[in-house]
């Protein structure tokens, strides 16, 4: 029997099943994703272009083309984390959801772009600097091998191997979606329940990251409360996931 969440989250993915926990988690995590980048689309333009492959505009209203094409290649990149969550997080995977994010964009058509590699020009993340493109390489393999060769992985190493992942800030853009969706395969590859960050709450999320060094409980507990959030959803569609009876002595929430 199968009683994992990545279980229910494949199963639902290969039937196309509509409506379902799958269909739901895809529009939240795009939308919320995109939008915490600058993304102007809705969540209900997010849920009409899973939906219908089409796009929902009022009159005299525009869209920005990349905007879609964004929300579009999260939705693939999310069935790519899908399907690879088990397996251990390298470099390739790591080019390979911000190759799904970025491809067909406006970034591609730039020549100096890599789309799927690191950046060629530094850059930052609000005030603070990031790695020199030249030593971003060396940086996220010695981030690898540091959240490898940990025993065992919690949400709290997730959210710390998070941080460092920002700070490098490997590529030109895109690296606040592809750490979220690491943060998302990594949970799920530990059983531990996933979590969506509401842009409504990105100033909090932001904070978190500046503040991580002398206060980790920021963007802890932002996570948490994420955390908690997509737990009511979870519980929805398979309260055996979440409930606690007698026999499972597990954390708050692990699945």
């Amino acid at each position: 029997m199968k009683h994992r969440l990545l279980d229910r989250l494949r199963e639902e993915m290969e039937m196309k099943l509509k409506g379902g926990l799958y269909h739901l988690t895809q529009i939240k995590l795009a939308y919320n994703s995109n939008r915490i980048e600058g993304s102007r689309l809705s969540e209900d333009q997010t849920r009409y272009i899973f939906e219908t492959n089409t796009l929902n505009l009022e009159p005299d209203e525009t869209a920005n083309v990349d905007d879609i094409i964004e929300t579009i290649n999260h939705f693939s990149c999310f069935d790519y984390m899908l399907a690879n969550a088990e397996q251990e997080l390298s470099e390739e995977m790591i080019k390979e959801f911000h190759r799904l994010l970025k491809r067909n964009t406006s970034d591609e058509r730039k020549g100096w772009y890599r789309v799927g590699d690191y950046k060629t020009r530094p850059n930052v993340v609000g005030d603070m600097e990031t790695t020199p493109p030249a030593e971003v390489a060396g940086e996220v393999r010695k981030l690898l091998f540091d959240y490898h060769h940990h025993q065992g992985n919690t949400i709290e190493d997730i959210i710390a191997f998070h941080y460092r992942f920002e700070r490098i800030h490997p590529f030109q853009d895109g690296n606040g979606r592809v750490g979220r969706i690491i943060m998302f395969k990594e949970c799920l590859k530990n059983d531990i329940l996933p979590f969506i960050i509401d842009h409504e709450y990105k100033l909090f999320y932001y904070r978190g990251l500046k503040e991580y060094t002398t206060e980790r409980g920021y963007l802890t507990d932002t996570c948490l409360s994420a955390q908690d959030q997509y737990k009511g959803l979870v519980s929805y569609f398979y309260p055996d996931l979440t409930s606690s009876g007698p026999e499972k002595k597990q954390s708050k929430n692990q699945l």
